[in-house]
């Protein structure tokens, strides 16, 4: 689960990070008052206006901007609220802003040698060594995913002790390393353990400050100075299996960023990611549902979802999957490719017939009309197979796979 970034500002707070002041708002009434209370006090008003949407290249997009007067404000969020934003990391129609933050401008510190005291900070996991670990760079303010291919020594990572988490000794060598001196690194390295301890104690899957930053006044090269170590912008995503634990959490999440499929699949106990291609896929099991995908593409396909229906799915969730993929109008073949363990190959016949009995198409008709290709495996698949031959009036499109191969083959040529 993601949340947004005037969300995240306040979970920072909350653990003692310092941000700068903020105000979300949802209409161009609003912003002129949000802008005049985050900018009080200070002698050259400045303000930045960022859509709070669940992806990046907001800047490039045209959908953060410097604001110094309050009608300034208005005109952004107007903006922001009446254009879709259409970034490398959104679909191609882009997506509906809905919330604006409206944050105090900062002074950052110039770095000696020129550029801005900007610092990129995260914590997440680290698969291969099954800990967790901290991110930090001097590259600070842009893509880390550049700086990791183009310059991958800026970039430090430092193992955190499953028990005692991250020690102040490692915060002070990792700020050190990063070129804070002074009061400066005191700072840095206290963030950095806070910021070890919120992704603990709130199960995340990553926890991003970028930029973190030091205001005017002093740098990370100089004594510190009256400069302050700030964070300016954060990410967090978190594991859904935990929220039972965060019910404050789980009341952040905004269905209006959720791909309304995902979120009416997670309803079913169904585990759905919409993609870009045209073969629906009906799976139990993700390593399966994974393979699935691989041996469409090498056939010439292009799969269009992740559909893993897991080990226990009703008659009623395999309906509702079928509903799902097919309210896709991309989908043009759909492969079912069950290895019934847990499942049984008959329940999920059952929902296939159900499905066809019940989808409604756009002309008034029922029943599937795309390519069906079936492959069943595993416990009671005499069953399963049985049923889809008696019912075969219901499912004219239907193909039977003899094995993955097979299956994969002929959904691929049925659609291509």
């Amino acid at each position: 689960m993601k949340i947004h970034e005037y969300q995240a500002r306040d979970l920072l707070a909350q653990y003692g990070i310092p941000v700068p002041a903020g105000q979300m708002v949802t209409s161009v009434e609003q912003a002129a008052q949000a802008f005049k209370a985050v900018t009080a006090g200070m002698e050259a008003p400045l303000a930045v206006v960022k859509a709070q949407v669940h992806a990046g290249g907001r800047g490039k997009a045209g959908f953060v901007k410097l604001v110094k007067t309050p009608q300034d404000a208005e005109t952004a969020v107007r903006f922001m609220l009446t254009h879709r934003m259409v970034s490398p990391q959104t679909p191609p129609e882009g997506l509906e802003v809905t919330k604006v933050l409206i944050a105090a401008g900062v002074d950052i510190a110039d770095r000696a040698g020129g550029g801005k005291e900007e610092f990129y900070l995260a914590v997440t996991t680290d698969r291969r060594t099954r800990r967790n670990i901290l991110i930090a760079s001097r590259e600070g303010g842009v893509d880390i995913e550049h700086v990791a291919a183009t310059k991958p020594d800026a970039i430090i990572k430092e193992p955190i002790h499953p028990i005692a988490g991250l020690q102040a000794f490692q915060g002070r060598d990792i700020a050190a390393r990063l070129g804070f001196t002074g009061r400066g690194l005191s700072q840095a390295a206290d963030i950095m353990q806070r910021l070890a301890r919120l992704f603990v104690e709130k199960d995340c899957t990553l926890a991003e400050i970028n930029p973190l930053i030091i205001t005017s006044g002093g740098g990370a090269g100089g004594a510190g100075g009256a400069g302050v170590v700030t964070a300016i912008d954060a990410k967090f995503s978190f594991d859904e299996n935990g929220l039972f634990r965060h019910k404050d959490l789980a009341a952040l999440a905004d269905p209006a960023e959720q791909n309304a499929a995902e979120a009416r699949a997670h309803k079913f106990g169904l585990s759905y990611v919409a993609l870009d291609g045209n073969i629906g896929c009906l799976v139990n099991g993700a390593g399966l549902a994974m393979a699935t995908m691989d041996i469409i593409k090498l056939h010439g396909g292009e799969p269009a979802n992740f559909l893993d229906v897991g080990g226990s799915a009703t008659e009623e969730a395999v309906t509702e999957a079928f509903s799902i993929i097919l309210s896709d109008a991309r989908v043009k073949g759909v492969l079912v490719n069950i290895f019934g363990g847990i499942m049984r190959c008959d329940v999920i016949a059952q929902g296939i017939i159900n499905a066809a009995s019940n989808f409604k198409n756009a002309d008034g008709s029922t029943g599937f009309k795309v390519p069906l290709v079936v492959r069943l495996e595993g416990t009671n698949v005499d069953a399963g197979r049985k049923l889809l031959e008696q019912s075969r009036g219901k499912l004219p499109t239907l193909q039977a796979g003899a094995d993955l191969t097979d299956a994969a083959s002929k959904v691929c040529a049925a659609v291509n």
